[in-house]
């Protein structure tokens, strides 16, 4: 599949390449597929390649002094016919505690909603989650999979301190604060994995396109975790998807 692409310079050093303002899997891979395809010619003159959910940000050494020629490449190396070759997807199975002590925002939205807090849980847990892109925090995952029904705005007021672990929804989306860290969005639960330690060679477990399913547990046992957790020697449950 192939995107009619704007390419735009971004300040003086910098591309940026934009897909339609749409917010899909074969967008998200189209430009995984892309960012793959420039990492793969190695051109020098790059130092930086990010990604959105609709989007690609190019950032090179030096000012670009024929933007033209620049993008011409780019649009040849766009048309290359490669896939995400050696791109190996997971779906990660992540622990949630939604009881009171943690989803502090769950009688609000049962109430706004008019559903039970048990139907919150069911549907926020029964969804599978697609990770686009990871920022605001390092370890925050941007989720997209989030059930309509449980689509809630981010408060007006946003919190000064949020735990670390917190699992929440934010408008659309949904994802876990990797950090304690300010936030407007709706705490449902928390878990006790570590989203980001930049003490490991991979701080970050998920990459793009990986898949996130939420399981439920008892207060109890996310206690057993935690500690597993804190001595390091919990193992994260994860399987590879298939294509």
């Amino acid at each position: 599949m192939t995107f009619n692409l704007v390419y735009r310079p971004y300040g003086e050093r910098s591309i940026l390449i934009e897909w339609p303002s749409v917010i899909d899997e074969d967008t998200l891979f189209n430009v995984l597929s892309f960012k793959d395809k420039i990492l793969k010619e190695n051109i020098e003159l790059i130092i930086e390649i990010n990604h959105a959910y609709n989007s690609l940000l190019i950032v090179y050494k030096n000012y670009l002094i024929d933007f033209n020629n620049q993008v011409s490449l780019l649009k040849k190396i766009y048309k290359q016919k490669e896939k995400l070759i050696g791109s190996v997807f997971k779906q990660w199975r992540i622990p949630v505690c939604y009881d009171a002590v943690f989803g502090i925002d769950l009688e609000a939205m049962s109430q706004s909603k008019s559903f039970s807090k048990e139907d919150i849980i069911k549907r926020h847990s029964q969804a599978t989650y697609t990770v686009y892109f990871i920022g605001f925090l390092p370890g925050f995952l941007y989720l997209g999979g989030l059930d309509e029904a449980l689509h809630f705005p981010r408060k007006e007021t946003p919190r000064l301190k949020i735990k670390k672990g917190a699992v929440a929804i934010g408008g659309n989306q949904t994802g876990v604060y990797p950090n304690e860290s300010p936030g407007g969005w709706n705490i449902i639960g928390n878990t006790p994995i570590s989203f980001f330690d930049v003490t490991s060679n991979n701080p970050c477990f998920a990459k793009s396109g990986d898949r996130i399913k939420f399981h439920p547990i008892s207060l109890e046992k996310y206690r057993d975790i935690e500690t597993l957790v804190n001595a390091g020697v919990y193992q994260m449950e994860s399987e590879v998807l298939d294509g």
